[in-house]
């Protein structure tokens, strides 16, 4: 490990952040931030971030987070929807919600069989589509993709299974990143780990909260 090298690509991010580059950043980091408060002000900073990592997930052929973002897009919206509209009473919050074991094996289970088949199909992609590199970390890129589609699910659902997905996530997300030498990216990633950690600990509280 080369820990000066680490350090002039964490600056060269910084340093190279256009306006959007530094846009996503921080709606990246406020919508992380907002949905540990429950606070609806998540999904429109989620859109806005959504849409400008599109673009950087074609510059780095990790198609399998591109297509996500696409589904992230449609998600975020529908989270935002249900939100207001899923509300008990009219001046209440929607409430945080568990799932069942059965439902959450259920889930578990179609999120592994997705994986695999979202591995194969990425690796198609060259096949099918001329001009398109072959993908960096097919079998990963589909474990974080699958996994943040159903982690999305979760959340626009309210489920504190959510965060389990979410840890896992930003785990492998932060390994990838760093195997393909975005330093930067992967210790973004590293703490998005512990606010997915605090974001479990504070929806127990308030699931605690509504139960009671």
């Amino acid at each position: 490990m080369d820990l000066n090298q680490i350090w002039q690509d964490i600056v060269a991010n910084i340093q190279g952040f256009d306006f959007w580059g530094l846009i996503a950043f921080v709606s990246g980091i406020l919508a992380v931030v907002f949905l540990i408060k429950e606070n609806i002000w998540t999904w429109p900073f989620g859109i806005l971030y959504t849409v400008i990592s599109l673009f950087v997930f074609y510059e780095y052929r990790l198609y399998g987070d591109l297509l996500l973002h696409i589904f992230f897009l449609v998600l975020n919206i529908y989270g935002w929807v249900h939100w207001i509209k899923g509300k008990d009473k009219k001046d209440d919050e929607l409430p945080v919600t568990r799932l069942r074991l059965k439902p959450a094996l259920t889930y578990l289970a179609i999120t592994g069989v997705f994986l695999y088949f979202f591995a194969q199909f990425l690796m198609q992609l060259p096949v099918w589509f001329e001009g398109i590199d072959a993908p960096s970390l097919p079998y990963w890129d589909s474990a974080t993709s699958t996994l943040s589609v159903t982690a999305m699910w979760l959340t626009a659902r309210k489920r504190i299974d959510n965060w389990y997905y979410w840890f896992a996530i930003d785990v492998l997300a932060t390994g990838i990143y760093f195997y393909k030498e975005l330093y930067f990216y992967s210790i973004l990633y590293l703490i998005y780990i512990v606010m997915a950690i605090a974001g479990y600990l504070a929806w127990k509280k308030s699931l605690k909260l509504n139960q009671t």
